[in-house]
């Protein structure tokens, strides 16, 4: 009977090792020649890479002590320490300096920059100030800033009025987008475009591109009224009314009508009242019905 001899297991394994050991090995050798190469190919020197290696281990340092500082407070001591210094050379705020004040008053603005009278100037905090200020209506715009030693400017860009607005309860001045500025009594409404209908403070701005599109008409408008919540009915100084069709047809309308005011001298005339929402036509109504000549007007 013949004798098999079987090669060892552990043989095997020790030879499985040193293959994989030899395939690693070149391995390295390949990848530490392509990073040789790509190194080569740049444009930097070998001292220059240390310095860049070492600015990026000091800069980790930095942040790494950086971060236990501002857990531990120390920034917050530091700026604390800061400001009662600048207090004691004179840097606080102790004139507050205002510009561009016409329509609003001037007091509103003290009144939101008043806790910060002798605050110290790196304590104070121009962005919260401004957000303040621009919670007042009058107020489109604020720039704040300091002016060393010891003064806070603040340069205010006010909203323009631009009309009045007919609510429930009160009448209310808006500017051209309906921000709402202040309330108004009827004498002071007097003069200014009057706007009313449900709905019609989100229009302002679009009443107002509708009126451009005539602006030989612009100056005798007194009122518009948002009707539906869909289209305009305008009044002219002498009280007639102009009934306008919705949508985009609203300015075609308009033009329409002020060529044919050119032609025909309808403002002023007998018609107290022009319907447009029919395209092409105007129906012109007088104070006891359909004026002479036929109820339309091409």
């Amino acid at each position: 009977m013949a004798k098999v001899t079987r090669k060892p297991t552990g043989v095997r394994r020790s030879a499985a090792a040193r293959s994989r050991n030899q395939k690693a090995r070149a391995a390295k050798r390949h990848t530490s020649g392509m990073l040789d190469k790509v190194m080569a190919a740049l444009p930097f020197t070998e001292e220059q890479w240390n310095k860049f290696f070492l600015f990026l281990i000091v800069a980790a340092g930095l942040g790494i002590a950086w971060t236990v500082a501002s857990f531990a407070g120390v920034p917050e001591l530091a700026r604390a320490e800061l400001a009662k210094s600048a207090s004691r050379a004179g840097y606080e705020v102790r004139t507050v300096r205002v510009t561009g004040v016409e329509r609003m008053s001037e007091q509103l603005v003290y009144q939101k920059v008043l806790g910060e009278t002798d605050r110290p100037m790196p304590l104070v905090e121009l962005e919260e100030i401004r957000e303040r200020l621009l919670e007042l209506p009058w107020v489109k715009d604020a720039r704040v800033s300091r002016q060393l030693p010891n003064t806070l400017r603040i340069d205010i860009v006010e909203r323009e009025p631009h009309a009045v607005l007919a609510k429930p309860d009160r009448l209310m001045l808006v500017d051209d987008e309906g921000h709402e500025l202040e309330p108004v009594s009827a004498d002071a409404a007097k003069g200014k475009l009057l706007i009313s209908g449900p709905g019609a403070q989100k229009q302002v701005a679009d009443l107002g591109r509708l009126l451009d599109a005539a602006p030989a008409l612009k100056p005798q408008i007194i009122a518009a009224e948002w009707v539906g919540n869909r289209r305009w009915n305008l009044t002219f100084r002498t009280g007639q009314m102009l009934a306008l069709p919705e949508g985009e047809k609203g300015p075609a309308a308009l033009v329409k009508f002020a060529e044919m005011d050119g032609r025909n001298r309808l403002i002023g005339g007998q018609a107290v009242a022009i319907d447009m929402r029919v395209p092409d036509r105007a129906y012109l109504r007088c104070k006891d019905g359909p004026c002479p000549r036929g109820m339309s007007a091409q």
